[in-house]
């Protein structure tokens, strides 16, 4: 991953889970990093950790805002290319989880869900764009699993990340002729605070990643480094030829048939 040393890399959702986990796996590698978050004593806790690789303060930028916001989002670009004066890389790794059917789902927590996963990575992928044309950069989108295979009491965060997953491949076809790649990683179950922040008890998460261990093909949930290491690869020039693509790291959940 030589490749990504001093390269200028914006991750979004920075400030906890995988988006927290990305962005110290890309201090290791030498990275410039715009850490975008809505927790700011959060975002802070992740440049301490990330200096703590070895990065220096000056190479760390962070940006608070919410990305459902046309304007948070345009400071956040705007942000980014002032301080580091350019882009290489848009991790879009914000997210949120919304549980329950179309039927028990309010239309206001409809829009949530899609506001976040869906429109947030329009805006950021189409204000990133003139950036990366200049540097023939990358952009990784984080979805799941999930936009890939259908669950119960999940519907409008599955439909959300397949919205995403076609949104990777139709933009990596639109913009191939500016030798800019668009990928992204599919994680299956992984341990964050996301279920918990959906309103999952510590019981029932405990129960739900015990359960993990069945739904699994390789017997356990992910971790945000596995997944990070995958966001990496997609970034980078080890990914020269790899564009369109949807990245399952779920332990072979993707492949596992109810018995």
């Amino acid at each position: 991953m030589s490749s990504l040393k001093d390269k200028v890399v914006l991750i979004t959702g920075a400030s906890s889970g995988i988006g927290a986990g990305t962005a110290i796996h890309f201090a290791k590698l030498g990275c410039h990093l715009a850490l975008n978050g809505r927790n700011e004593d959060n975002l802070k806790s992740v440049v301490k950790q990330c200096e703590d690789t070895g990065l220096s303060k000056e190479n760390i930028l962070t940006i608070v805002g919410q990305v459902e916001d046309q304007q948070s989002c345009e400071k956040i670009i705007n942000d980014t290319v002032k301080h580091f004066g350019r882009l290489d890389s848009l991790i879009n790794n914000a997210g949120t989880l919304v549980t329950g059917s179309f039927e028990t789902m309010s239309v206001e927590d409809f829009d949530r869900q899609m506001n976040v996963n869906v429109r947030s990575v329009f805006l950021l992928m189409k204000l990133a764009i003139p950036h990366l044309k200049m540097t023939k950069g990358t952009i990784v989108n984080v979805s799941s699993v999930a936009g890939l295979r259908s669950f119960p009491n999940i519907a409008a965060y599955a439909t959300s990340k397949a919205a995403v997953d076609q949104m990777t491949r139709c933009t990596a076809l639109d913009l191939a002729p500016y030798g800019i790649r668009v990928n992204a990683v599919n994680p299956g179950v992984i341990v964050t605070d996301i279920h918990r922040r959906a309103g999952m008890s510590e019981k029932d998460y405990a129960e739900f990643l015990e359960h993990s261990r069945s739904t699994h093909a390789l017997g356990r949930a992910g971790t945000v480094e596995e997944v990070a290491k995958a966001i990496a690869f997609l970034a980078s020039d080890d990914s020269t030829f790899t564009t369109g693509e949807t990245l399952t790291v779920d332990g072979g959940r993707h492949a596992m048939c109810a018995r």
